[in-house]
């Protein structure tokens, strides 16, 4: 009983403490996705991604005009197991290219995001999709600052 009465008193003064630095954190509030559709570096990934895109369309027309000039059949089987490897390696030097550009805008975007949150007195920021209630929504400020 003894060790129950005590369990509850720390319990108690261990909530309480946290209650009071909680009172004393101020926490902001961002829409990520607007941030991220703001973001001229998204803009510009997203116009490049587009471009490779249409490059290798093109590509992709050539090389079924290319086997379509095939007469034999065995040309033509020759020629597409050489074009699907070459889509193959072309589609993944692509994503691997936008995999890392994007987790540099990624870097970019969260490090502007917490040198703002830091200049405006923010302790913590929180996704605006997981927050019910509470929190200073700061994305405006955010916004004007990632580019």
């Amino acid at each position: 009983m003894k060790k129950l009465v005590l369990s509850a008193l720390l319990l108690t003064f261990t909530l309480g403490l946290s209650n009071t630095a909680l009172a004393d954190t101020k926490i902001g509030v961002i829409d990520i996705p607007a941030v991220i559709e703001k973001s001229n570096q998204v803009k510009a990934l997203q116009n490049e991604q587009n471009a490779k895109i249409q490059e290798l369309e093109k590509w992709l027309k050539t090389a079924q005009a290319d086997i379509n000039k095939q007469k034999t059949e065995e040309g033509k089987d020759k020629l597409v197991k050489k074009y699907q490897a070459d889509f193959a390696k072309k589609q993944e030097a692509i994503a691997k290219n936008y995999q890392s550009k994007l987790e540099v805008v990624d870097k970019n975007i969260t490090q502007a995001i917490i040198a703002e949150a830091k200049k405006l007195g923010y302790d913590i920021v929180i996704s605006k999709g997981v927050v019910v209630y509470g929190g200073d929504d700061i994305t405006e400020q955010i916004k004007k600052v990632v580019k």
